[in-house]
């Protein structure tokens, strides 16, 4: 037996496994004998069937079997612990000719680097404290949810209006395209993406008819819309019952009910900021540390996808999903995914004081089970019982820890929710 290994990249190994019938005859002659057991054939007792024959009838499955074994234990035994691949390895080749064993593995390695002076990383955070207008508003919100449509028969549509209209698509021409007709669809004016809408719709009423575009070039949408309904809001009344409703009983009047919902708003703040803050620190660390990953991660992380998408679509593919094209255009995510891995990785190892304490993961549980309606104990069972989603979960406290720190040591920039947004467009726009 004998173990090549050449380097592609930095990051990228070709190992090449060679091996002769001699290495693997042990393994042929105790699988040929244990099968010869198993076997029964017209005109043989079982056990009784020639070696001979078994081999002819059998002996390409028997021996490939053995072979996949055999490589799979010498990867884990003389590959593994000696370069510590990273990544799914991928087999590229197995080929057993004239009693000759060759089998080809692409495996990815630790990419080697050093971590940017933390405290020269700059990233900005959100911070923001609800007023009271967004108290009144979300208040308004809630009236609204507990309200009901009311049409207007003759009134024509405001910005707070919600329309019902039959839609139908146009050609270039603006001539109707057979069978292509949407009926009582809702147009809510008060929405932030009905922009467009209520540009063209606002002043109109029940039985007009509006031909519009939507988009730009080849992405132009036309379409007719034939108003049927006007509709304005008639939004509940403030009462000591609806209060108790919508804050599950931990608000009795209006200025407690004022008190609940400011708390609640500022508290989806917070968490946003905080994750807005992950999320920004993370492209910033990444930005700074340029680094090959192997091709191999970078495959697992795109695979990660196809799967996540899958998902999506009831675990099985659309027929018009082009795999390869789609885990193309996810390859500049996948980088990014990859070295944040390997970042993060170097980050724990730099924080020698993360430590997972039981009560993390009791804290981490409890949260688990209020986000999908379980109890403690449920939730805990569920994790006893799955081994891999428990390393899972604490590589998940362990990056949140790591997250901690770097609060404390990079160099942050609070700003206002609105200039944080405005820096997010330009960013977008880019």
């Amino acid at each position: 037996m004998d173990i090549s290994v050449q380097d592609v990249t930095s990051v990228d190994k070709e190992v090449v496994l060679k091996a002769k019938r001699e290495d693997l005859q042990d393994k042929f002659d105790s699988a040929y004998k244990k099968i010869k057991g198993q076997i029964a054939l017209p005109g043989f007792r079982p056990g009784k069937v020639p070696l001979g024959l078994v081999k002819k009838r059998f002996g390409k499955e028997i021996e490939y079997e053995e072979i996949n074994k055999y490589v799979q234990e010498v990867f884990e035994k003389e590959v593994v612990p000696k370069y510590e691949p990273v990544g799914e390895t991928q087999m590229v080749d197995l080929q057993w000719e004239d009693d000759e064993l060759e089998v080809t593995f692409k495996i990815g390695s630790k990419p080697e680097f050093e971590l940017e002076e933390l405290s020269k990383i700059k990233v900005n955070k959100m911070v923001h404290d609800v007023t009271d207008e967004e108290v009144e508003e979300e208040m308004q919100r809630t009236l609204d949810r507990e309200g009901n449509w009311v049409e207007k028969e003759k009134g024509k549509a405001t910005e707070k209006s919600r329309l019902i209209v039959d839609v139908v698509s146009l050609d270039e021409n603006g001539d109707v395209i057979e069978g292509q007709v949407d009926e009582d669809q809702q147009i809510d004016l008060r929405q932030e993406g009905a922009a467009e809408f209520r540009e063209e719709l606002v002043g109109k009423k029940a039985g007009d008819v509006v031909d519009m575009e939507l988009g730009e070039g080849e992405e132009t949408d036309r379409f007719r819309v034939t108003i049927k309904k006007v509709e304005e809001m008639d939004a509940a009344e403030l009462s000591d019952e609806l209060i108790k409703r919508q804050s599950n009983g931990e608000a009795e009047n209006e200025d407690q009910f004022k008190s609940y919902l400011k708390s609640r708003i500022q508290e989806y703040y917070d968490q946003s900021a905080d994750d807005l803050f992950k999320n920004d620190v993370v492209d910033a660390l990444v930005e700074k540390h340029t680094f090959d990953i192997p091709e191999v991660f970078i495959n697992q992380i795109q695979n990660s996808y196809v799967e996540q998408f899958k998902q999506q679509y009831g675990k099985q593919l659309p027929e018009s999903f082009d795999e390869e094209e789609y885990k193309s255009g996810m390859t500049e995510r996948a980088i990014r995914e990859g070295r944040w891995y390997f970042i993060s990785q170097k980050l724990q190892e730099t924080f020698e004081d993360i430590e997972i304490k039981p009560e993390d993961i009791d804290e981490f549980i409890a949260m688990e089970a209020a986000r999908y309606g379980a109890s403690v104990d449920q939730m805990k069972q569920y994790y006893a019982k799955n081994p891999n989603l428990l390393e899972q979960l604490r590589s998940s406290i362990r990056e949140n820890k790591v997250f901690d720190k770097l609060q404390d040591v990079v160099k942050i920039k609070e700003i206002s929710k609105d200039k944080y947004r405005e820096l997010q467009d330009e960013k977008a726009n880019k």
